[in-house]
């Protein structure tokens, strides 16, 4: 049995990198076996993961000789950190490997929903020619709302600045003081959704974020603005954001990540039949660069724990 298990893909250089010191199984396939990627667990000292395997006490049951987990990515809500601890098991995620890619998909998003052009592909090519239906938006001279005012909030900040935007934020854990703040007005939650053509969420799933996006919230935005979820699924109030969709409270909707996910057909029907809305995959923070970092980055943190444990 292998030293380090990686359940999910990773790139080709950084897996090198530990194989050329512990024995490894890299199989992105064990993310949906879990009985395989238990007994591959046996005498693991550490387990790499994205954000689907789900490593709780049942999984770290089945490996007594854990000393690390890495996480490709940001995201720890499907870790249990807890336990980690109880196990002295320590948890690494890739903080700040991927912030370009989030960033970048979060203004991508509010320019293609704004401007409203960008999928008329079959309508033009059938000669139906919507020229007037598809007049859009600038973002220059409109008001970004980022809700959490971490790392990648502050990416979006200035690339929104730099396009023309004002820049509002709402964050309870971040100090007044905190120079941060020099580049964004600090608002309260319903303040922000007041004001705000673009909002953007940037901020973990825990119980006191769980739906903090719900109808009540959605009914005090704009009418015309934009949601951007590129965070985590179940932040967001996933009905009561179609619904607005459909009302044409919205101007449209960004989302990248679900309260089931992967996103079964079932769970996804409430969402057919909205033309403004983009849907992609948990995919944001994932580019071919952003995987090179990140990978590169657990593989160094992966490596320097076990040498520091040995």
């Amino acid at each position: 049995m292998a030293e380090i298990v990686i359940s999910e893909f990773m790139d080709e250089a950084a897996l090198d990198n530990l194989r050329q010191r512990y024995s490894v199984t890299y199989d992105p396939s064990l993310v949906d076996n879990p009985d395989r990627l238990q007994v591959e667990l046996a005498d693991a000292v550490a387990l790499i993961v994205r954000n689907r395997t789900r490593v709780n006490a049942s999984l770290l049951d089945h490996g007594p000789h854990l000393r690390c987990v890495g996480r490709l990515g940001v995201g720890l809500d499907n870790i249990d950190l807890d336990e980690c601890r109880r196990r002295n098991i320590v948890v690494h995620p890739a903080t700040g490997a991927n912030d370009l890619s989030v960033a970048e998909y979060v203004m991508t998003g509010a320019l293609m929903l704004l401007r409203g052009a960008w999928l008329s592909t079959a309508a033009v090519a059938s000669g139906s020619w919507p020229r007037q239906a598809l007049i859009g938006r600038e973002l220059a001279g409109r008001t970004m709302g980022l809700v959490g005012f971490g790392a990648i909030a502050r990416e979006v900040a200035w690339r929104a600045q730099a396009m023309g935007m004002q820049i509002v934020a709402h964050d309870p854990h971040l100090p007044a003081d905190n120079p941060a703040w020099q580049s964004a007005r600090n608002m309260s939650l319903d303040g922000l959704l007041e004001v705000a053509d673009v909002v953007s969420l940037h901020v973990p799933l825990t119980p006191a974020t769980a739906k903090m996006i719900g109808a009540a919230q959605i009914a005090g935005m704009k009418t015309g603005a934009v949601l951007i979820n590129a965070a985590r699924g179940g932040v967001v109030d996933e009905q009561a954001l179609a619904d607005a969709l459909r009302a044409g409270k919205l101007g449209g909707a960004a989302l990248d990540v679900f309260e089931v996910e992967p996103l079964t057909a079932e769970a996804g029907a409430k969402f057919v039949g909205i033309p403004n809305l983009l849907l992609t995959p948990h995919i944001a923070g994932v580019t071919d660069e952003s995987n090179v970092r990140v990978s590169s980055v657990i593989a160094e943190k992966v490596l320097a724990e076990l040498e520091r444990t040995r």
